[in-house]
C-alpha cells in the first residue's frame, strides 16, 4: 500500500527550532520525527510513501540520499507553490500514479492506532474516504466531525467554538482514500481538505469516520513536542529503540566515564556522549548525544538537543534548548522558553518562557 506524508508545513509555532529545520525532521528522542512516523506506517504494511513536500524540501532529501526510511522506500514531490492539503494530496499521489486504496497522514501526528483496522473498517462501508476521529477535551483547534451510527460523516464542521461545537470528536489526519478522490480535487490548484473537498464528499454521501482513541498527538506546539518525548519515556507508548540510556522513574543513573558524575533521575534520556557533571541535576529529561550539563546546573522538565551545553549554574526547566546552543552560566529558562539551533544565552539572563531568537 501507498501513503501520502503531509510534510509540507512551516512550523511556525514551533519557531525558532523550525527556521532552519522542518518540524518533522526534529528529533522525538533522539530520532527525527518522520523516521517514527514512518515506522508506524510500514508496521501496517504501507510500502512506499510520497513525502508531500513545500518547506526546507531539502532538509529530507539530504538525510534520506537512498530513498529508504525505517524501513519504508520513500519519494518526493515538491510542490512549486503551496497547494493547501487536497492541492497537495493530488500532487502527490499523480508524482507516483497512485491508482489503488492509498493512506494520507500528516507528518507531525504521532499516533499507535490500528491501521489495518482503519482500512478494513474502510473497505467494509464502500466509501471513497474514510477519517479517523480522536476525542478530545476542546475540540476548537481542530476540524469537527459528527457521524451517525453507521460511521456515516453527517457534518464536518472546521474549528468550532468549544461552546458550539456538537462533537468531542476531531479530524485526526489519518485518512484513507479511492483513487476517485484525486478526481475532486484540480490538479496544481490550492484547495483545503478539511473546507472544501471533504464537505463536498459528506454531500454526496461518500466520506466516513472512524472513531478510535488509541494514542494520538499533534506536535505542532513546544508543549506537545516535549510532552512526545514524555510519552515516550514513560511508557504511554512504545519506546526509543534509539543508542543511549534510558532511565527509568525510579532510577538514578551516573555515568561511566572514570570520574565523579552528576546525577539523572528518571524516567530521562541520555543520548550517546553527553555528559553530566559532578553537583548537576537532571530530572525527566532528554540529553541528546554529545550535549553537556555542566556543574551546578539542573535541568528538569526538558529537551537538550545534541551538543547542546547547558553551562554551571544555569537552571533550565520545562524548556526545548535547539542543536548546538549554549546556555550561559546562572542562567534560569522558565517553561515554555525555546532556544533556537546554535544560539548562546548570554550569562546570568531569565528566559521567561520567551523564544530565542524571537
Amino acid at each position: 500500500m501507498k501513503a501520502v506524508v503531509l510534510v509540507g508545513g512551516a512550523g511556525t509555532r514551533l519557531r525558532p527550532l523550525t527556521l532552519s529545520v522542518p518540524k518533522q525532521m526534529l528529533p522525538i528522542v533522539e530520532r527525527p520525527m518522520i523516521e517514527r512516523v514512518l515506522e508506524h506506517l510500514g508496521a501496517y504494511g504501507v510500502d512506499h510513501a510520497v513525502l508531500s513536500l513545500q518547506y526546507l524540501p531539502d532538509a529530507f532529501k539530504d538525510a534520506y540520499p537512498d530513498n529508504l526510511v525505517a524501513g519504508v522506500a520513500i519519494s518526493y514531490a515538491t510542490e512549486p507553490t503551496p497547494l493547501d492539503t487536497a492541492g497537495a494530496v493530488r500532487f502527490a499521489a499523480e508524482s507516483v500514479g497512485i491508482d489503488d486504496t492509498f493512506v494520507v497522514v500528516n507528518g507531525d501526528v504521532l499516533t499507535d492506532l490500528d491501521l489495518g483496522a482503519l482500512v478494513a473498517f474502510h473497505r467494509s462501508h464502500g466509501a471513497e474516504g474514510t477519517l479517523r476521529l480522536f476525542p478530545v477535551d476542546d475540540p476548537s483547534r481542530f476540524g469537527v466531525v459528527t457521524t451517525d451510527d453507521d460511521g456515516h460523516v453527517r457534518e464536518f464542521i472546521e474549528k468550532p467554538p468549544a461552546d458550539e461545537a456538537p462533537s468531542n470528536l476531531i479530524n485526526a489526519g489519518t485518512y484513507v482514500l479511492e483513487p476517485s478522490f484525486l478526481e475532486r480535487v484540480p490538479l496544481g490548484e490550492r484547495v483545503s481538505i478539511e473546507r472544501v473537498t471533504f464537505p463536498e464528499m459528506v454531500a454526496d454521501g461518500q466520506l466516513y469516520a472512524m472513531a478510535d482513541s488509541s494514542y494520538w498527538l499533534d506536535t505542532g506546539t513546544p508543549a506537545a513536542y516535549l510532552q512526545a518525548h514524555f510519552d515516550l519515556l514513560e511508557g504511554k507508548r512504545p519506546g526509543p529503540p534509539c543508542p543511549g540510556a534510558v532511565v527509568g522513574p525510579d532510577g538514578v543513573w551516573r555515568a561511566d566515564g572514570g570520574r565523579e558524575e552528576g546525577v539523572v533521575r528518571g524516567p530521562s534520556f541520555v543520548g550517546p556522549d553527553a555528559s553530566v557533571e559532578a553537583g548537576a541535576t537532571v530530572e525527566r529529561s532528554v540529553l541528546g548525544s554529545g550535549s553537556a550539563v555542566r556543574a551546578r546546573a539542573e535541568v528538569r522538565d526538558s529537551v537538550v538537543m545534541a551538543t547542546a551545553v547547558v553551562e554551571a549554574g544555569a537552571r533550565v526547566e520545562g524548556a526545548i534548548v535547539g542543536v548546538g546552543a549554549r546556555i550561559g552560566a546562572e542562567c534560569t529558562l522558565r517553561p515554555g522558553s525555546v532556544i533556537g539551533y546554535g544560539i548562546e544565552v548570554e550569562p546570568g539572563r531569565l528566559v521567561d518562557g520567551e523564544r530565542v531568537p524571537g
